[in-house]
């Protein structure tokens, strides 16, 4: 029976090319900070939770003990740099605070292997951990150190997730419920989801079916995405190499041959792609250069670092000073300089999403809704066809 793993699927969907390189030519990868990063973050956390557990603790994990794993795991990860040691230090004492006190009994699992059969294929991965939530729940922790944190739609449609749900199913079947959660370190935010029988049932085929694409392979394409400055093959990639010195494949003579407009305008977007994200590696190293000069001057450029500042105003306060000031009243003043963040009230209207049932907090969406005050502009938007 075909082994597969989340991993192997996600690089061939990712990019056929780097599966090839990977798992087919078997080349040394080289992983970039990135990765190196996450890695060590993993197995401070995989540790620090192993011995709470071992020792039989129950109380607060040892912040002490964090920050010498954490040590322990950048002297052997080969990174450099102060920053972003103290970066990592900072995401194992938060997450020290934020797991609070943990019952050792809690945690039904730490790095657990697990092997299952999807749609003919024998899977195979890791779950980070896994929590006995009450007699009827388990919860599946992922930690991830991204610096984006994903979507809604990302987080209930992972594949990850999905076949995390089906090896909980199978190591404890005694959990009639699954919650799936992605702690985001760096953000000190957990995503949770959870999936449906027919959810997975979808995922069972699509396994199924990337599976047999990947087995009856012939030809491995590299795709072109900006997540090429991070791929662990990029120095034996053509494409990317080729994509770095702006090489095109086609360029439209005719501007009223909107098929050839639209097919030279995706190649330059992923082109622009690229080269963004290596525009973005590079100023990485020029910033971090930075820190020790006030300025440089390279090839003929300046470069410098510069502070910008942000300013808010006390609501109370400042309410107060213009009250007097104009004589007005403190609800027209309101009503005049004072409107709700989108997003500040988003994360609110989530977070009371855990209290209120459903039909009130679509009643009170509705609600803010209709009182809004809206604009619109118009904004070009394209997305490839499945």
């Amino acid at each position: 029976m075909t082994r597969l793993s989340f991993s192997k699927l996600s690089r061939f969907e990712t990019c056929p090319l780097s599966y090839k390189l990977h798992y087919l030519d078997r080349l040394t990868s080289e992983p970039g900070v990135p990765l190196l990063f996450g890695s060590a973050v993993h197995a401070v956390l995989e540790d620090l939770v192993r011995e709470h557990m071992h020792e039989e603790r129950v109380g607060a994990l040892p912040e002490d003990r964090a920050a010498e794993l954490w040590q322990e795991a950048w002297a052997k990860s080969g990174m450099s740099g102060i920053d972003v040691f103290r970066e990592g230090l900072d995401i194992v004492h938060r997450f020290v605070r934020e797991q609070g006190l943990l019952e050792h009994h809690d945690v039904l699992a730490v790095e657990k292997e697990f092997r299952i059969e999807v749609g003919g294929f024998n899977v195979l991965g890791y779950l980070d951990r896994v929590d006995r939530v009450d007699d009827e729940t388990v919860e599946v922790i992922d930690y991830k150190t991204n610096r984006q944190l994903f979507t809604r739609e990302e987080t209930d449609a992972s594949l990850q997730m999905s076949l995390y749900h089906l090896a909980a199913q199978e190591l404890w079947p005694w959990a009639k419920k699954v919650r799936l959660t992605f702690w985001m370190l760096r953000h000190g935010l957990r995503q949770t989801t959870e999936r449906t029988a027919d959810d997975i049932e979808g995922t069972r085929r699509y396994v199924e079916t990337l599976g047999t694409t990947i087995n009856k392979a012939r030809e491995f394409p590299a795709k072109l995405n900006s997540n090429c400055v991070y791929c662990d093959h990029r120095k034996h990639c053509p494409t990317y190499a080729d994509a770095l010195q702006g090489k095109r494949e086609f360029i439209c003579e005719d501007k009223g041959d909107l098929e050839a407009v639209a097919r030279e305008r995706e190649e330059v977007a992923r082109l622009a792609k690229v080269l963004y994200a290596r525009k973005g590696e590079l100023e990485g190293v020029i910033k971090t250069a930075l820190k020790e000069h006030d300025e440089l001057v390279l090839g003929g450029v300046r470069y410098t670092m510069f502070k910008t500042s942000k300013t808010e105003y006390p609501l109370d306060r400042s309410l107060a000073v213009l009250a007097e000031a104009t004589g007005l009243a403190r609800d027209e003043l309101l009503d005049r300089i004072v409107s709700i963040d989108n997003k500040a009230l988003e994360a609110l209207l989530k977070e009371l999403g855990k209290s209120l049932e459903r039909p009130r907090l679509n009643l009170l969406k509705a609600e803010l809704d209709a009182i809004a005050d809206k604009t619109h502009s118009p904004r070009f938007w394209a997305k490839e066809v499945a």
